[in-house]
Parts: structure tokens; sequence; C-alpha cells
């Protein structure tokens, strides 16, 4: 009888397990899983949300020289591998769920992560402006998206929080 129950447990089990790897496996089949590992922006679109900021983002002065990549994930590893499927996860999430604002909003941690990507490839002039920024205000507090939010894509990107 016990053998018979243990059966049936692992039976279950087994069946539930193969539920939720095949529901996975097809989801992230489904969502085109794979093309979040290149640098491709073409898999940015995969999602129907984010074709106005692709659009936009051919047309800008940015699209010769950064991929979204070069801009909205960190560039160091582990710190882009993190981000990128810290973002996948809570992407999917909102998007199976049809729980997103639209047009898309960029969270805080996203937005410091730009603003240091900003930084870092502009840094010669960064640095200048923060000496004679420095001079007047006496802190570092300077953001380029305050006066550039539509260098990479146009319009003004929205945010939450700071």
């Amino acid at each position: 009888m016990r053998r018979r129950r243990l059966t049936i447990l692992g039976t279950g089990l087994a069946s539930l397990l193969g539920i939720l790897l095949g529901s996975g496996a097809f989801t992230f089949h489904y969502g085109e899983g794979l093309s979040y590992f290149s640098g491709d922006p073409q898999s940015c679109v995969n999602c129907h949300i984010m074709q106005p900021q692709y659009d936009s983002w051919l047309k800008s002065s940015h699209h010769a020289v950064a991929t979204c990549a070069d801009c909205h994930l960190p560039a160091a590893f582990p710190a882009n591998l993190i981000s990128k499927s810290d973002n996948g996860f809570f992407h999917s999430w909102a998007f199976t769920f049809q729980d997103f604002h639209e047009p898309i909003v960029m969270k805080a941690r996203n937005r410091r992560i730009l603003e240091q990507n900003c930084r870092h490839c502009h840094e010669p002039i960064v640095d200048e402006m923060l000496t004679h920024h420095r001079a007047l205000r006496g802190d570092d507090h300077i953001s380029c998206l305050h006066c550039h939010a539509d260098v990479g894509h146009t319009g003004r990107p929205r945010s939450i929080g700071r």
C-alpha cells in the first residue's frame, strides 16, 4: 500500500514538473526567448510595445554608434546579464499578464544604468561639464537625461522614481 502511494505521488510530481517545464519551454519559444541573448536591437521589438522606441532609434543620431544594449544595459559582466535577466523576467511577466503602462515607463534602476552609460560614452565632455557644475553648485548631481531625454528616441522618455 505504501509503495502504491509513493508511485502515485511520484507520478503526480513528475507530471506537474513536466507540465511546468513544458509550459516554460513553450513560452520561451513563443516569446522568442533565445533572441534576447543576442545584441540585436530587433529582439527588442519582439514585444509590440517597444515598436515606437525601435522606430525612433532607427532615426536617431545614436543609430549608427549604439544599440539598445549599449545604452540600456551595464557594460560589465555579470551586471549586464543580471540586468538583462531581471528586465526580461519583468517584461515577460508584464506582457503575459497585460500589466504594463503604455507608453512604456522606464524604472528608476534602468534610468540609472542609462545615465551611467551616457556618462561613460561621453566622458570627456561630461567631466568638463561636471567641473563647471561643481564650481556653480558644489555637487555632482547633474543628469544627462534632464536635457537630452530624446537623444536615443524621439519624444521624452518617462520614468518611475529618481
